[in-house]
């Protein structure tokens, strides 16, 4: 008895959330108490009016002391609130079941769920005319359902999404973005003003009245900064590279040389 003293209590488990962790700890204290089968057959109160032999009685009483003890161990892992939403709870059996039902279901519907928000994370692809702010709003609310879902979706790795993901138009601010710029400490936040602010500038040059042009400049992903005129952005592996035969008019939307556009029949 001496001996035995000497060894450490093990703690009990408190439940926080995690059904799966927190079932594989309980189960593995119950069975190193002998109270796991009763967990697991359940425990039956004889009848009132039952006639027991001497040796019956005392397999009863052996039975119900475990259940005590089972249930007195549950009853001190799970929360007072939780319990309260618990209705079957007069066994240890019907305890452990209930729990069960409540929340390992509950885990795999989440695992499920986040396994289709991944997939829908890495379809999000913005859309030709779409803005910003929208674009902004169809990623945040992926990233934020699989937050709500336990999923680790810190800053860096939303802004490297939506910074793969923008239409052509973007290129050049993208490419400026990653030479001027840590990506990895840019928040969210910061990446949407700036591409605001650039959208913007878009749309008021591209809407505006008067004879000036404005060219749009193709970018190939070859990559890399070249004599042949290559722009490349660092730390990311975004390269792009200027194909000087390939210039449109934004009003005719036909091709020129790097040199001169040929609009309406005239040279400007």
């Amino acid at each position: 008895m001496a001996e035995s003293s000497n060894f450490a209590q093990p703690s009990i488990p408190k439940f926080d959330g995690d059904y799966d962790h927190w079932s594989l700890i309980m189960e593995n204290l119950l069975r190193s108490k002998e109270y796991w089968s009763v967990v697991v057959d359940g425990f039956t109160e004889p009848a009132p009016d039952a006639i027991l032999s001497t040796a019956q009685k005392k397999t009863y009483d052996e039975a119900r002391l475990k259940d005590l003890k089972a249930k007195n161990y549950l009853f001190s892992s799970i929360d007072k609130t939780i319990l309260k939403t618990i209705t079957q709870k007069e066994t240890s059996k019907q305890l452990w079941d209930s729990m069960m039902i409540k929340y390992q279901g509950n885990a795999r519907v989440q695992r499920t769920q986040l396994q289709t928000l991944h997939r829908s994370f890495e379809l999000l692809d913005m859309k030709n005319g779409e803005s910003v702010t929208d674009y902004f709003g169809r990623v945040m609310v992926v990233a934020n359902d699989m937050r709500n879902c336990g999923e680790e979706m810190p800053d860096d790795k939303i802004v490297e999404k939506i910074l793969r993901t923008l239409t052509e138009n973007f290129n050049y601010i993208v490419c400026s973005i990653e030479e001027s710029k840590d990506i990895d400490s840019l928040s969210v936040d910061e990446l949407q003003i700036s591409l605001l602010v650039h959208e913007q500038k878009f749309k008021k040059t591209t809407n505006g009245v008067g004879e000036e042009q404005v060219l749009k400049i193709l970018y190939d992903e070859r990559g890399g900064r070249g004599r042949g005129g290559m722009v490349r952005g660092r730390g990311r592996g975004r390269g792009r590279s200027l194909n000087r035969a390939m210039v449109e008019c934004f009003k005719c939307h036909q091709l020129a040389t790097s040199s001169m556009i040929v609009h309406n029949g005239k040279e400007r």
